[in-house]
């Protein structure tokens, strides 16, 4: 006679992924945080171009786009801060994404974007074409970081499947951690003997939107948008392998592939945030922990919401670096690191933002 948990079990064969976001929130709660989001991104987009080292009033602001007059204000609203926006716009949802998508892949909340040594990889490839090559201009930093991007997750993935099987995610997040502190150590080494690739190096460490050189827009977003098509792809078979391996593949879910393509997702996006801006923490942590209030556990949501709420959180994090030392600014990797770090210690105390 079959017994209750023959039948529990027959039931979770059959729908792995409606089990696996069964904790799903009510609709009103997710039309409310969509609402809440596209309302707090255009909030940050208009305070990013009205804001900034130039006071400017409002009226010459709108001016700047309904009757432009070529004066040196306007093009400073219309062409540097519109790029700025633009610039902040694809990095945060690259960051975003990347978050999303690695704390999927490795099953752990507390992973960010740099747990598979991407963040680090682009960073010494940069340090080594300052040092060794000559490269000063930020704009030449761009190949240098997506080729560091590409190879660290390269070599993390190969380290971690040990050339014959695929990478569990505890064997890719230790093999990443390692294998990023040791580049980290490396390009630090690099500065300290060099300390005018430190001095060169000094801005794009600490992560930034400003100054960014022409053509850094057209040059990462290309990445940015494969990246965040192969996300919005991997959501749904992400559901399922949250169940386990071997349940995904009683799914008809091929986890070998999949991973290969989240790696490559978010070598894609982390390569090209990193390159344009540099390192910027607590973004892809933070902003998942945020949504999933919202969303409740599914990949498919967390993952959309999340590529929605990260531009929100980092233009409103620059225009906040704008305001603390004004007239200076402070670079957007400092001000997400002190926005960032208490609200993720509030979030990770709420209950429900526990699970995965």
């Amino acid at each position: 006679m079959p017994t209750a948990t023959d039948a529990v079990a027959r039931t979770s064969d059959r729908h792995p992924a409606r089990d696996a976001t069964s904790r799903s929130v009510p609709r009103r709660r997710r039309w409310l945080g969509l609402a809440l989001a596209v309302l707090a991104l255009c909030t940050a987009i208009v305070l990013s171009v009205a804001v900034g080292s130039a006071i400017l009033p409002l009226d010459m602001v709108l001016r700047a786009f309904t009757d432009p007059d070529g004066s040196v204000a306007q093009i400073t609203v219309s062409v540097a801060r519109v790029d700025r926006t633009i610039l902040g716009l694809l990095v945060g949802a690259a960051l975003g994404g990347a978050g999303a998508l690695i704390q999927a892949l490795t099953r752990n909340p507390l992973a960010d974007p740099g747990i598979l040594g991407v963040n680090a990889g682009a960073g010494f490839a940069v340090a080594l074409a300052v040092a060794f090559l000559g490269v000063t201009r930020i704009s030449q930093y761009l190949p240098f970081a997506l080729l560091g991007a590409v190879g660290a997750a390269v070599v993390v993935y190969a380290i971690a499947g040990g050339g014959r099987n695929s990478p569990t995610p505890l064997r890719l997040t230790l093999v990443g951690v390692a294998f990023g502190a040791v580049l980290m150590g490396m390009t630090q080494a690099l500065a300290l003997i060099d300390t005018e690739t430190f001095d060169r190096m000094r801005f794009w460490g600490a992560g930034t939107l400003s100054d960014r050189p022409g053509g850094t827009i057209a040059a990462i977003a290309p990445f940015v948008l494969v990246g965040l098509l192969l996300a919005v792809v991997c959501a749904h078979p992400l559901n399922q392998v949250a169940l386990g391996d071997d349940s995904a593949r009683a799914a008809g879910v091929r986890v070998g592939l999949l991973r290969v393509g989240v790696v490559l997702a978010v070598t894609l996006l982390c390569g090209a945030a990193t390159a344009a801006a540099g390192p910027i923490s607590f973004v892809g942590l933070m902003v998942p922990h945020a949504v999933r209030w919202f969303t409740g556990p599914d990949w498919r949501k967390v993952i959309v919401f999340s590529i929605l709420v990260a531009p929100a959180f980092l233009l409103s994090a620059d225009v906040l670096g704008r305001l603390l030392v004004w007239p200076s600014e402070l670079q957007v990797g400092v001000t997400t690191a002190l926005l960032g770090a208490p609200v993720l210690v509030a979030l990770v105390r709420r209950s429900k933002a526990k699970a995965l």
